[in-house]
């Protein structure tokens, strides 16, 4: 970059270029908004039929390629923010070598070189003559101690000065070189397809451009303050609120695996941050799926005329051992995102309101993590947390967002005039089978201080300027209730209390023996149990140590409610209007006169 360019230069104008561009994230984030949780939920609730679906199809593609744009945006604005901050940076230092120079009495001509003014040395009889002088970038200890050899055997004092000041201006024009080579091709990269169709290869671009722009953004990034290292959720809150707007932009467009799974931050920001996730994620597992073989044929015939009649192929043996198992994670992944897609697309059916996704990553301690909210927590009256049991993963997530969304209806049906969540808690290394693993109290040792902080975190975002909060239920079902037995008992003396009310279906114990030593008072510790299959696990769980002393919940010496169930199994207790599900969602509600106990 010349002397002139870099002169004229304003690192304002790409600010306000990224200020525009961040304008134009928030209206596509707002637009997405307002396509997924009115239209498209006002057509859900009203009309039905072909046009209908029709309709519904057009507005989902529209709502994504909303949050492409949102996406992109935000990578751009925060590439000319680092673009103009590297600038800023190099013009800094042009702009101080040239106040020096004139102070020192030097000229800086329009090429960037330095005029020096005739000068006596001391001992000398008359002047020297003055001069220009070029200076050149990229010192070291060789070149400056040849610049000092130099001036001092120039007969003109000034020589040396300007020589300096000249060096100076090269370096200041070298940066801004550096940095023009370095930001042109990532902003190159940000242009997108001129199509309207956002796909698959489009959202894996995203991933490459982010990492582009991120290494170049580097020294830009660093100068906003990161959040503490093992942060609690208040530190994590005020750490947020201290950000300006544009820094929280930038850090979302950048870190978003790392926004949505910090707890203390509101629930639409960290929603924001795993659609991101979610978007980018199936597109790379899509494409990755694309990419494996078609599956050979399994038998051929056995040419030899024995028995048995067909054999397995090689060609099919070959590719089931390479791929198979890689096949079947990549479609369980694809399942489990598809059915939270699907959750989004059902905003407005039957009152459901929006879906907040408060956690997702594909591979979280094996068996993936999503934790998806039906409606703001942030903003709800009453809070209903689910975590389930033994076998929950991403791939079957289907069956347990189902039994959340039920608990919503039936508090929301309980009671209409406030407002209510339930939440999808599945963020634990879930047990994979009944024997041995569910028997084992390390799974919930594990999980239950990551729901407490979870739950902290929730707390936190709810709060409001009086200090309350909303009354909150955490329902465990089989090992969930393991997992939540443990998390009511972790945290310190002084943490604020996690929850008001715990609610447990099937559970095989809780890690104590009583209801009192779970914090909330044993008159908000509620139970329930089911024959057949339920028994087995309740007794089981007994038997094996999950309750203190081999007490569980169901058991009248815990001390906490026991509710009456309609359940006819272990699986049964979120069967829809069924006496357990309006149990347990008159407690979410806040509705105990409704609870029927035994």
């Amino acid at each position: 970059m010349d002397f002139a360019t870099l002169k004229a230069l304003k690192p304002s104008e790409f600010e306000d270029a990224a200020d525009a561009y961040r304008a134009t994230d928030e209206m596509a984030n707002a637009a997405k908004d307002t396509v997924d949780n009115q239209i498209s939920a006002g057509i859900r609730n009203q009309l039905a039929g072909a046009t209908a679906k029709a309709a519904l199809r057009e507005l989902a593609g529209l709502s994504k390629n909303f949050q492409y744009v949102q996406t992109e945006c935000g990578l751009v604005s925060t590439a000319l923010d680092g673009f103009a901050f590297d600038m800023a940076s190099a013009k800094r230092r042009l702009e101080a070598a040239i106040e020096d120079a004139q102070a020192d009495h030097c000229t800086v001509h329009a090429d960037g070189s330095v005029g020096f003014p005739a000068g006596r040395k001391p001992g000398e009889e008359k002047d020297a003559a003055g001069g220009t002088v070029t200076g050149s970038a990229g010192g070291n200890p060789t070149s400056d101690a040849l610049d000092r050899q130099a001036a001092s055997i120039h007969p003109n004092p000034h020589y040396g000065a300007a020589i300096g000041y000249a060096d100076r201006i090269a370096d200041a024009l070298q940066e801004a070189t550096d940095a023009d080579a370095k930001w042109a091709p990532k902003l190159r990269a940000l242009q997108a397809d001129d199509d309207l169709v956002v796909s698959n290869r489009d959202w894996t671009d995203v991933t490459s451009d982010r990492g582009g722009v991120l290494k170049a953004a580097d020294p830009y990034l660093d100068s906003i303050k990161g959040p503490p290292k093992e942060a609690t959720p208040e530190e994590n809150a005020e750490w947020w609120k201290n950000l300006t707007p544009e820094q929280r932009a930038d850090y979302l467009a950048f870190h978003p695996n790392a926004i949505g799974s910090m707890n203390g931050l509101p629930s639409d920001i960290r929603d924001d941050a795993n659609r991101m996730v979610l978007d980018e994620t199936t597109a790379k597992y899509q494409l990755d799926l694309n990419a494996i073989p078609k599956e050979p044929a399994k038998y051929t015939p056995n040419t030899s005329g024995g028995y048995p009649a067909v054999l397995i192929s090689p060609e099919w043996q070959r590719w089931h051992d390479k791929y198979a198992d890689k096949k079947a994670r990549i479609e369980g992944v694809l399942k489990g995102s598809e059915a939270i897609r699907d959750r989004f697309d059902r905003t407005g059916e039957g009152g459901l309101p929006e879906a907040y996704l408060l956690g997702f990553d594909p591979t979280g301690l094996g068996d993936g993590k999503v934790i998806l909210a039906n409606g703001n927590p942030d903003t709800a009256d009453h809070v209903g947390v689910w975590v389930p049991g033994t076998k929950a993963s991403l791939e079957s997530v289907e069956g347990d967002l189902g039994r959340v969304e039920r608990l919503w209806a039936q508090s929301h049906r309980l009671n209409p005039d406030q407002n209510v969540s339930t939440v999808l808690w599945l963020d634990y290394n879930v047990p994979d089978n009944v024997f041995p693993q569910a028997t084992r109290g390390e799974y919930a040792a594990e999980g239950g201080p990551r729901l407490h902080d979870f739950l902290q975190g929730n707390g936190v975002a709810q709060q409001a300027d009086d200090g309350s909060r909303a009354h909150t239920t955490v329902v465990g079902h089989s090992y969930g209730s393991t997992v939540v037995g443990v998390s009511a008992q972790s945290g310190s003396w002084d943490d604020p209390q996690a929850a008001d009310d715990y609610v447990f279906a099937g559970s095989p114990g809780v890690q104590a023996d009583r209801a009192a030593d779970l914090g909330a008072g044993a008159d908000h510790v509620w139970a329930m149990g089911a024959p057949w299959d339920d028994q087995i696990v309740r007794q089981g769980g007994r038997f094996m140590g999950l309750g203190d002393n081999g007490i569980i919940p169901t058991d009248e010496s815990f001390g906490g409610k026991i509710m009456t169930s309609d359940a006819g199994g272990h699986t049964g207790f979120y069967d829809d209007n069924s006496l357990s599900l309006r149990n347990q969602a008159a407690v979410i509600a806040g509705k105990y006169d409704k609870v029927i106990l035994e």
